[in-house]
């Protein structure tokens, strides 16, 4: 397999090229890093939250957007669909790099990762990423600075000139686009953290409606993890048999039916305090090879019209 980041980095070199039509930003920091913007000073759009979401997972899946529904009203849907869920969703998409300086809060996802490769995961998959470039995505209202791109440089091990940012509010269309291609990748992490061998999934395809763009990030974080524990649907092709699949989504937690604004505030928007297990699509199908079909949890298209303001 080549390696992620840069696989990453040639889309990113089409948003570069194509960043007048994205509505997207480039700007070169101080130390030499690039930073890609997808809402800040930009508006960015559908369609740059769609190769946001393709970068993220290394180029490795297919995103696109289509018409749905909730609560019978219409409503865009972002689906994901990736023969290579162990290195695409866990091992690039995954959203877990805390980026915390002096002056900036942010969460990192994509490739990134792979060249740190301390999580769980990258042992699971038996995948560590070795390049000199460093692509990375940072969720945050703040603009990435370059204590950032020094810190994200430090610790995937290449030089500051060689980071690339693509910095997005959640709180953005962008933002909400590529929140909304995540399904997959929850249901593919809650199994490996279930036990399941992560490279025993074949392929994963995952679509949930885009919420829309809220006023401030809190609100915008609360929808959009509405949208996937709620609205997110998941098909799953495997390997072996599980007696845990019921366990994926996010009816089997207790905290299922309520919304993540209130979940988020009982902890005093501290994420790192929310079971994980609540970060899981509404519903799944899983096809076993040769085997028998799953289909476990169920969507809430009212409580999520009730998120999305309707």
């Amino acid at each position: 397999m080549d390696s992620l980041n840069r696989n990453a980095l040639e889309l990113a070199d089409e948003a570069l090229d194509f960043a007048e039509e994205l509505d997207v930003g480039a700007r070169e920091l101080d130390t030499g890093a690039t930073v890609i913007d997808f809402g800040h000073e930009f508006d960015g759009g559908v369609e740059a939250g769609l190769l946001l979401a393709e970068m993220q997972t290394a180029g490795l899946a297919t995103v696109q957007s289509r018409m749905g529904e909730v609560a019978g009203t219409p409503r865009q849907q972002v689906e994901l669909t990736t023969d290579h869920p162990a290195l695409a969703l866990l091992c690039s998409q995954k959203s877990s790099w805390e980026v915390s300086t002096d002056d900036f809060e942010g969460l990192g996802s994509g490739p990134a990762r792979a060249l740190v490769a301390e999580e769980d995961e990258f042992a699971r998959v038996g995948y560590e990423d070795v390049s000199e470039f460093a692509v990375l995505a940072v969720e945050s209202d703040d603009y990435p600075t370059d204590a950032v791109a020094e810190q994200v440089a430090d610790l995937a091990g290449v030089e500051p000139s060689s980071v690339f940012l693509l910095a997005v509010p959640t709180a953005s269309v962008a933002g909400s686009v590529s929140v909304a291609a995540r399904a997959a990748e929850m249901a593919t992490f809650r199994l490996a953290e279930l036990g399941y061998d992560p490279l025993d999934v074949v392929s994963v395809s995952g679509t949930a409606p885009v919420a829309p763009v809220a006023g401030d990030e809190e609100t915008a974080i609360a929808r959009t993890n509405d949208a996937l524990a709620y609205g997110g649907r998941v098909h799953l092709t495997v390997r072996e048999e599980f007696d845990r699949f019921g366990e994926i989504v996010s009816t089997a937690n207790d905290e299922y039916g309520t919304h993540f604004a209130e979940i988020f505030e009982s902890v005093d928007w501290d994420f790192y305090e929310v079971d994980e297990s609540v970060f899981a699509p509404a519903q799944a199908t899983i096809d076993v090879v040769g085997g028998d079909t799953h289909v476990v949890g169920e969507c809430d298209e009212d409580l999520l019209a009730e998120s999305f303001g309707r």
